[in-house]
């Protein structure tokens, strides 16, 4: 520019120099284009690594970020697990696990008294189990288990002091309602209320337990047994990660430990999934171009060769899956 210093056409040179340098390096850490590409993008966020299917917020993706009840739930019937032993294979979060030990919640609606007293109890369609167990190989998903756990037992504690509250408030309801009655029988049917109508007297510290564990590879006690087994979408990564012999080892080993009678609710994945994940390790990549058992034969290899009697398919039942997640649900006698 005419009239100007060398100093200052130097400085005006430098900032292009400059301008050209900020375009062709990243800000953050100076990393080039180039560099960038040489090194595979490793800045990039990596997706989470879950060899065994142990992802962090597995039920996030399947139930929702507000984590509302599984839709599976709905298709478990009641008897398999009233006053059962379960276990439940695979359990990750141990969400599943613990809305199967979740006492069936009491909602006490009483009618005036002038209306003969009747007191009515509703049941919520809730599962409740003697006891069950939930293993999973990964020991950061039953550290967040039990954080799952204790986050239920105060909810569970909280309702508990809100319905006693509401059972005394009942019983001066129905001390309102028997003002023409004896003071005595007053008293008699108030207490009778209290008294038993209690909340169940078992929490679920004392009903839902969790337990890391390789399943196919552990040695199980030979006292140890149950009524119920649940495995659910999990046989894809004991097939990826232990091939052909140790998805028969799965079926084996829970076949064992059922009591005669007793039930196996699987959920398999379909082909299709083994596809998607053949890849996260070695290990999967390897095993997945060796499988020769496929999941559509599941159910004749569960019948035929490990022994059990009978089979129930659940899928119809089932509802407001999400998306991704449409897998048959299959119950299994023994």
């Amino acid at each position: 520019m005419e009239g100007q210093s060398p100093a200052t056409e130097e400085t005006t040179k430098m900032t292009a120099t400059e301008k050209k340098k900020v375009k062709n390096h990243r800000i953050e850490g100076g990393e080039s284009r180039e560099e960038k590409k040489s090194n595979g993008g490793k800045n990039k966020k990596r997706k989470e690594f879950a060899p065994f299917g142990n992802y962090r917020n597995y039920y996030g993706y399947r139930v929702g970020q507000d984590l509302g009840e599984d839709p599976r739930l709905k298709v478990l019937k009641k008897e398999w697990f009233e006053g059962r032993d379960c276990l439940d294979v695979g359990c990750n979060n141990g969400l599943i696990t613990i809305n199967i030990g979740r006492r069936m919640a009491m909602v006490l609606s009483p009618f005036p008294i002038l209306f003969c007293a009747i007191l009515v109890r509703t049941r919520a369609k809730k599962l409740f189990c003697r006891s069950i167990l939930g293993i999973d190989i990964d020991s950061k998903r039953i550290e967040d288990a039990y954080w799952i756990l204790r986050k239920f037992l105060r909810a569970e504690a909280a309702d508990e002091a809100q319905s006693r509250n509401s059972k005394k408030e009942v019983a001066e309801k129905l001390s309102n309602d028997l003002q023409d009655i004896n003071m005595s029988s007053e008293k008699s049917l108030r207490d009778n209320f209290v008294d038993h109508c209690p909340l169940e007297a078992r929490d679920l510290s004392s009903i839902v337990s969790f337990r890391q564990e390789n399943f196919v590879q552990s040695r199980h006690p030979m006292h140890e047994s149950y009524d119920t087994i649940i495995c659910l979408s999990v046989t894809k990564w004991v097939h990826l990660n232990w091939g052909d012999d140790g998805l028969i080892t799965l079926f084996s080993r829970i076949w064992r430990l059922l009591r005669s009678g007793g039930i196996f609710v699987l959920e398999p994945q379909p082909w299709r999934s083994y596809e998607q994940n053949r890849l996260v390790s070695e290990t999967t990549a390897k095993n997945y171009s060796a499988i020769n058992i496929y999941p559509e034969q599941f159910q004749d290899i569960l019948l035929d060769k490990i022994g059990f009697h009978t089979v129930e398919d659940l899928t119809s039942g089932l509802s407001g899956t999400k998306a991704g997640f449409n897998r048959p649900i299959l119950a299994f006698r023994k």
